[in-house]
Formats: C-alpha cells, sequence, structure tokens
C-alpha cells in the first residue's frame, strides 16, 4: 500500500452527508489536542493533509481521506471543557450515529489516547462503547516521546489498571516526532484493508446472531444510554 499516495476526499457534518459505504473505513478517535492530525499527517507522510486545529474544540465534521481502496475518517475531537452544550451535542450524535451505523464498512477504530496522562471519563467511554458493540479496535498512546522511559513503564502499568480489559486490547506506542509506531499502525491498516469487504452473509454463516440491543455514544452528558439497533 502506498501510503504516499493518499488524499482529502471529503468532509461533512451530518449524518445525512456522508459518502455511500461503497469501501472499508478505518477511524481515528480521540480527545482534542490529542495529535490525531498529526499522527494522520505522519502516517501518510504528508506535513499538513490534515490540518492541525489552532482553536481546539471547534472542528465538528468527519474528514474523509482517501487511501487506494480505503477511506479512513478523522472523528472530530471531544473533551474540550470550553465548548458549548450544543455542540457537544452536535458532536454526540455525528460521532455516535457514524460509529453505529450498520451500514458502513466501519473495520477498525484506532482510539487515541495522550500517554502522559490518566484516560479521560470521555476516553473510557469511548473503548466502552467500543467493547460494548463489539468493534475492532486498537489503542494508540500518542505523545510518546515526551515521557522517558521510566516514566512510560510507570504510564503503560497504570493505563493496565486504569483500561478495562486492557490484557485483550491492542496498543501501539506513537510518537509523531520520531515516527515511533508508525510502521506498526501502516502493517495494521494494510492488514484490514487486505481481508477485503465482509461479505453480507458472514455472520449467517458462522452461526452469529446480532445482540438485541447496543450501546448509544453520548458524549455531551457523558453517559451511555441503551437504544435498540436498526432492524
Amino acid at each position: 500500500m502506498n501510503f504516499n499516495k493518499a488524499e482529502f476526499f471529503t468532509s461533512f457534518g451530518k449524518l445525512s452527508q456522508l459518502p455511500e459505504p461503497d469501501r472499508i473505513e478505518i477511524a481515528f478517535s480521540g480527545r482534542s489536542n490529542v495529535g490525531k492530525s498529526s499522527l494522520i499527517n505522519k502516517l501518510l507522510n504528508r506535513k499538513s493533509l490534515a490540518r492541525v486545529s489552532s482553536v481546539p474544540g471547534k472542528t465538528a465534521t468527519i474528514n474523509f481521506y482517501k487511501l487506494e481502496d480505503i477511506y479512513l475518517a478523522d472523528l472530530p475531537g471531544y473533551g474540550y471543557a470550553k465548548t458549548a452544550k450544543n455542540l457537544k451535542r452536535e458532536w454526540s450524535e455525528l460521532i455516535g450515529g457514524y460509529l453505529a451505523s450498520p451500514d458502513r464498512y466501519l473495520e477498525l477504530v484506532f482510539q487515541l489516547i495522550d500517554m502522559r496522562h490518566s484516560p479521560t471519563s470521555d476516553d473510557l467511554q469511548m473503548i466502552e462503547f467500543l467493547i460494548e458493540n463489539e468493534m475492532p479496535f486498537v489503542i494508540v498512546f500518542t505523545k510518546a516521546d515526551k515521557l522517558k522511559p521510566n516514566a512510560r513503564k510507570q504510564r503503560m502499568a497504570r493505563f493496565a489498571q486504569e483500561i478495562p480489559y486492557f490484557e485483550d486490547i491492542t496498543s501501539v506506542e506513537f510518537s509523531a516526532v520520531t515516527g515511533e509506531g508508525v510502521e506498526t499502525l501502516r502493517e495494521i491498516i494494510e492488514e484490514v484493508a487486505g481481508a477485503g469487504i465482509p461479505s453480507d452473509d458472514s455472520e449467517a454463516e458462522n452461526g452469529e446472531e446480532e445482540p438485541d440491543n447496543c450501546h448509544e455514544l453520548d458524549l455531551a452528558s457523558g453517559f451511555l444510554t441503551p437504544r435498540k439497533r436498526r432492524e
């Protein structure tokens, strides 16, 4: 996969505007200022393909980047304290609606967490959402270069206590400055892309049934609420 040939595709602020699902999608999720744009730029060998906002908490769109035959979806950053409640609600509806859509070929979520700090309540809520909805995800610990080796080791030990089911979750330590973790993330993307779009009857062949309900993401209030899965 040629990561140098990625290009910006489109940006939408409403679910109704999202492009028709016709290929595998990989999403990037995380709080404001966690380093999503820097990570995407590093992955794609670009300096400013994904724009780094100078005003945290203002981006309220899902930005799609085309990488060969897949989409990379950059979700709005959440958790900025000064963001207005109505904008938080819009984010919740946009992010939750996108992640929970049964029509898209969303095959993986990269959940970004700042390695220097404990996960926020919104980070934990997002992880719970992904687990409850059985969505494949990888935790990416950003800004790894900001910590010395001993501090990193201690921080990782704390994450094991702070994040539910941590021992069962794939995690990658990443730095946009040194490039640490870039090749690992690229390998994961290539593996997901190589699997292709799942067939509609794959679950039926495996004898698996969808759960009667799952959870809805509500970053505005900080709670998960039950919702009926679409028929």
